[in-house]
């Protein structure tokens, strides 16, 4: 139900942006108030020729069906008002900030099974745990015992795997997506850049697509008439040099909650059973 509110609040503000086009306000309400003048003039000349000649006479209302109402009047205007900062090729930020919001609703999913995978996994973490604790020999036959008597739940099937290695590079891949156009879409040079772009092309941003490419370090913007604009983050354009090394990375992340909270930083006790937490 949810899932399915969501989607139908979607459709809405997917409508309402549709109905709201600018170019299309001022053309639906100049075109009434247009239909208006037009009908007005036709009345006028009839009216016109009849006085002179004595043709005929209307029943006196057509007057009315021709005059411009007050609220064709505030809707024409505030079309007029609308048109007011028109960015005619779309707004590069604006098109940055969604494209990063779209890859981080797919990083949260990858983030998802990340942690599914890790709890589904994480008897490899007692195991660990119990092994390095494990010095003398009655210490290793006790965990031999363990490792014989919980034998088949302890394994690891090549499927979980399989699941835990493609999130964890969904996630990296997902994430520097998102860091990328974030970074990009509040560098001003680097959104004029993008919109002369569009202008290059004679295409909208509601029609491009953008995809992050790592190993060429920019973001490329495709253009539906087949161009494309190439947004660099490794500092050859726009004073722009996002690369961190790996070192910094794992420093950064060690401080994360994300990080205190996971089971090889609290410890499996503390993670599956929430004893032992006083790490």
């Amino acid at each position: 139900p949810v899932k399915n509110s969501l989607k139908i609040l979607f459709l809405l503000l997917i409508s309402s942006a549709a109905q709201s086009n600018p170019i299309d306000n001022l053309l639906d309400t100049s075109a009434a108030i247009v239909d208006q003048i037009d009908r007005g003039s036709m009345l006028v000349g009839t009216a016109i020729n009849y006085a002179h000649t004595g043709d005929g006479v209307s029943n006196g209302t057509l007057a009315g069906s021709a005059h411009i109402s007050s609220g064709q009047l505030d809707d024409y205007n505030n079309a007029l008002s609308g048109m007011l900062g028109y960015q005619p090729y779309g707004d590069a930020q604006a098109f940055l900030e969604e494209a990063a919001s779209e890859q981080i609703s797919m990083m949260n999913d990858a983030v998802d099974v990340f942690t599914s995978a890790v709890v589904d996994m994480s008897s490899v973490i007692k195991v660990a745990e119990i092994s390095e604790l494990a010095v003398t020999p009655n210490d290793k036959a006790e965990v031999a015992v363990y490792v014989e008597t919980n034998y088949e739940e302890l394994q690891i099937t090549q499927e979980e795997v399989e699941t835990y290695n493609q999130s964890v590079t969904d996630i990296e891949q997902h994430a520097n997506s998102a860091s990328a156009y974030i970074n990009l879409s509040k560098n001003k040079e680097a959104t004029n850049y993008l919109t002369q772009g569009a202008v290059d092309n004679n295409n909208t941003f509601q029609d491009a697509s953008i995809a992050y490419n790592s190993q060429d370090q920019y973001a490329q913007v495709a253009w539906v008439s087949g161009g494309a604009t190439d947004l660099y983050v490794n500092g050859s354009q726009f004073n722009t040099n996002m690369y961190v090394d790996e070192a910094n990375i794992l420093a950064y992340g060690a401080q994360t909650e994300f990080y205190y909270t996971s089971p090889t930083a609290s410890g499996y006790e503390c993670f599956m059973n929430q004893t032992n937490c006083e790490r």
